[in-house]
């Protein structure tokens, strides 16, 4: 497995710098959560280190190699990726969307064996098994949610990068999905990076924390350092404290203004 490295990315859209001068690389084998208050060059972030904006200035490296540098097909096969707000632009049954995820890896002959293994894989590990043959158009958000997860591990990258994956989700099914996700991480040694709001979940699901806040890296760390008050203050504006609940550190957020 191979890392994953940016170096001083910087974009800009229009008149806003999205991204001043970020670097950080990032290990396989971990979660990590990018968190960040709105307008924080998270999505942003995501999207280079995913290959699919080219920033202003900066590289991403996969291994030794340039990700720009790399044929789109076989990005795809190391890196998959979730967007916040994905469509589904035709009406297909959930198993034909699955299957989608294996397209980089699909040779003249199309879907193999070892492609229907893994589309079988993708759907047991998200519990989408028994939507297999519902059209993806009758799902409810959260179904939708765990399907296009289940299309992005059936590539069986050894990237995942998602955005917000954990969005629409019941509590139940945040869970499941943290736990899969760190699964997918000690078991399989994939790299995961998400973007997450929701900041008790990424105390739960991430090995780190990058915080990023108006397009720069105020914290990277493990979660309890870098969720301190002194940084979610600077972050959000935000008077919090971390305590220790049952299941391990909670963030009892207590009013606006500094720590």
């Amino acid at each position: 497995m191979t890392t994953l490295a940016a170096a001083a990315l910087h974009v800009r859209l229009g008149t806003k710098n999205v991204l001043q001068g970020v670097s950080a690389t990032f290990a396989p084998g971990e979660v990590t959560a990018i968190i960040g208050p709105n307008g924080a060059g998270k999505s942003t972030l995501l999207a280079c280190l995913a290959g699919l904006r080219r920033p202003d200035t900066g590289t991403v490296k996969l291994g030794d190699q340039m990700l720009s540098g790399l044929a789109p097909r076989t990005r795809a096969q190391h890196i998959g990726f979730l967007p916040q707000i994905p469509e589904v632009a035709w009406a297909v049954d959930v198993r034909t969307l699955v299957g989608l995820g294996r397209t980089p890896f699909i040779g003249a002959r199309g879907l193999s064996a070892a492609d229907a293994t893994a589309v079988d894989e993708a759907l047991s590990l998200t519990a989408t098994t028994d939507l297999a043959h519902r059209n993806v158009a009758t799902l409810s958000g959260g179904e939708r949610t765990r399907v296009l997860l289940a299309r992005a591990l059936a590539g069986a990258p050894q990237w995942l990068l998602a955005d917000e994956p954990l969005a629409g989700l019941d509590p139940g099914h945040q869970l499941d999905a943290a736990v899969l996700l760190r699964r997918l991480a000690r078991q399989n040694g994939c790299g995961i990076i998400i973007t997450l709001h929701d900041l008790h979940m990424a105390l739960r699901a991430a090995d780190r924390i990058l915080v990023l806040a108006g397009g720069r890296i105020l914290a990277d760390g493990a979660p309890a350092q870098a969720l301190s008050p002194a940084v979610l203050a600077a972050a959000y504006g935000i008077r919090a404290h971390i305590g220790s609940g049952v299941g391990g550190p909670v963030i009892e957020i207590l009013e606006r203004g500094p720590p």
